[in-house]
Formats: structure tokens, sequence, C-alpha cells
């Protein structure tokens, strides 16, 4: 297994680590099997949120007698200082662990990263949970490249997660500013929501990449995890077959495929587009259609919402058929 130091952390992790999204489809004893196989390969790295569900529930239960051989990050979508404290006590309670290595702020909008940090914001609440020993370090996850570009000029962030992928490549030069102020770069969707079948050649794609310290592809079966460390481990180049087949993924996906950039925004009723495209993607993809729903139902403005204006398709850098996608969206979720 190859490992990486996490940016400032300091923390040496696995190259490839564990996206703790899918346990929400198996149960507690799956998560204890799989928390043993982890260890006993050399993955050390795991990921979870305090919107995942029971994710970090059966976390915590699972790696009781083995915590102190992984490094454990979570997240929380709190915005203010009362909301934090709350979540950090809530995650410390359900991992069943006195510190948190890692503790993200989930996702913010720039508007809500302005929030974050003023007074009575989260971040009050992580520097003092991080001055009490709870937690260690803190990060931030983002969707959005202005947020990823924002993030890179806060001296709070020791690392910053987002999404990076055979198709998805909007923040790429923003990876290299994280390995050159040593920022810990983590990849989230690697199979950019499962939509990319060739775990492999995505996962060997995203490896080809120096800058990227941490890969976390989301795992519920041992046969995920013994094909993506399989993966990882192949250091050869790619050859030009793979090259060739990346290509036709692109040609796949690229035309239909929302990449989170969110150029489309605002939409002039209020939808958030990038997001009702994720959703639907774990909709169809994940095998998480209840979490999915749930998820979707919470979002102040539906698809359905779209007056059909066309203005967010003017300016998609993609030129998708926002207006069809967002019709599709809709007969999917029912509203």
């Amino acid at each position: 297994m190859e490992y990486r130091i996490l940016g400032k952390t300091g923390l040496k992790i696995s190259r490839l680590g564990f996206g703790g999204i899918p346990i929400q489809r198996i149960d507690a004893a799956g998560t204890k099997a799989l928390m043993q196989q982890l260890l006993e390969v050399g993955v050390n790295y795991i990921d979870t949120a305090r919107g995942y569900t029971v994710s970090e529930e059966y976390l915590g239960e699972a790696l009781e007698g083995m915590r102190e051989h992984f490094v454990l990050a979570t997240k929380s979508m709190a915005r203010t200082k009362e909301e934090m404290a709350r979540d950090i006590e809530t995650s410390l309670h359900n991992l069943r662990t006195d510190h948190i290595d890692l503790y993200q702020v989930h996702n913010p909008n720039l508007q809500q990263l302005e929030q974050v940090t003023s007074a009575g914001g989260a971040l009050e609440a992580l520097m003092e949970a991080r001055e009490a020993g709870k937690i260690d370090h803190i990060g931030l996850t983002a969707h959005s490249r202005e947020v990823f570009e924002k993030a890179l000029s806060l001296d709070w962030v020791e690392t910053i997660m987002f999404p990076y992928n055979i198709v998805e490549s909007q923040g790429e030069e923003l990876i290299q500013v994280c390995a050159e102020k040593n920022i810990g770069f983590i990849d989230m969707k690697p199979l950019a929501g499962g939509a990319i079948e060739d775990a492999a050649l995505a996962l060997r794609y995203i490896a080809a990449n120096p800058d990227v310290t941490v890969v976390i592809p989301g795992m519920a079966a041992s046969e995920e995890l013994t094909q993506n460390i399989a993966a990882m481990q192949d250091s050869a180049p790619l050859t030009d077959a793979e090259n060739q087949r990346i290509e036709r993924i692109r040609e796949t996906l690229g035309t239909q495929f929302c990449r989170r950039c969110n150029y489309c925004a605002p939409c002039a009723v209020g939808i958030q587009i990038p997001n009702v495209f994720l959703m639907q993607g774990y909709l169809e993809r994940y095998g998480l259609a209840d979490w999915a729903k749930a998820r979707y139902g919470a979002m102040p403005v539906k698809a359905s919402a779209c007056i059909q204006c066309g203005v967010c398709e003017t300016r998609c850098p993609y030129e998708l058929p926002i207006r069809e996608m967002m019709k599709k969206a809709a007969a999917e979720f029912g509203e």
C-alpha cells in the first residue's frame, strides 16, 4: 500500500481511502467485516459524514478495538457555532471515539462559507473543539470550483475534498495549487457517482496524478475493496488502449453529465440545479433511492418548478440540455 502525508495535517495515510456513503446499504456486521479487511490490507483512511444517516454509527461500532489503526474523517453541514458544536459531539458519540482526526465543513456555497467564518459561525466551534483535543485537524469539502478556489486562500483549511475523475477535471489546476500550498487533496466521486463503470480504469487515471493525496471510492463489499486495491497498486503508465477507453467514456458521459461547476446559477426560480442532478445520480446509481429522495425532498425548490426559460443553458460550459434534464429529474422524483 502506498502512503502519503495529508498536507499540513502531517497525517500518514494510505493513498486509497474508504468512502463511507454506501455502507448505509448494508449493516453494522457487514461494516465490521470491511473494517477488518481494511486493517489487513493497510487502508487506514476512512471518510464519513453527519449527513450519511447510519454511516457514523456503523463505523463507530465496527472500529471498536481497532480505532487506533485508522485516520478518521467526518464532516458536518452546520454553518453556525451552536450547530457545529452539537454535530461534533454527535460525531464523537456515534464514532465511539474521544477524538476525530479530521473534521470538515461539508459543501458550503460562497455565502455559507462566509457565514461559517463570521462571528458565531461554525469555524469558532471547530477551533474550540481542536483546542479541547476533540478534533485534530480542519478541512473543507466542495462541489463548486469557486468555493474550492476560495478555500485555497483560507489559512485554517488543511485539506480540501473535491470531485475529480475521468469526466470531471474542472478542478485539476486547483489540485496542483493544493500541492504547492501543502494542502491535502482528498478526491471524492472517483467514479463520478457510479456513472463510470470501469472502476479500475477510473482509479488508475486518478492515481496517475501525483497531486492527489488520497482517493475515497465508496465501498460496501469486500470485492469492491479488493478490486480498488489492485487498481491503485498498478503503477504502470496508462496504455494507449486505456487512454482510448477514457476518451470513449468522456464521449459517452460528457455531453449529458453535470460536472457541478455551478456556472448555470442563479436559477430564475431558485432551483439548485447541480444538487438536483447530484441527487439524481444517487437515485440512479448508488442504490440509495430512499436517501436520495429524502435529500431531494428537503430541497426548497424542486425540478418541477423549472419554467423552461433556458437561461441556465446559455451559461453551461458543457452545453447541457438542462431543461430536458430537469423534466427527467422531476419525473423520476415525482415532483
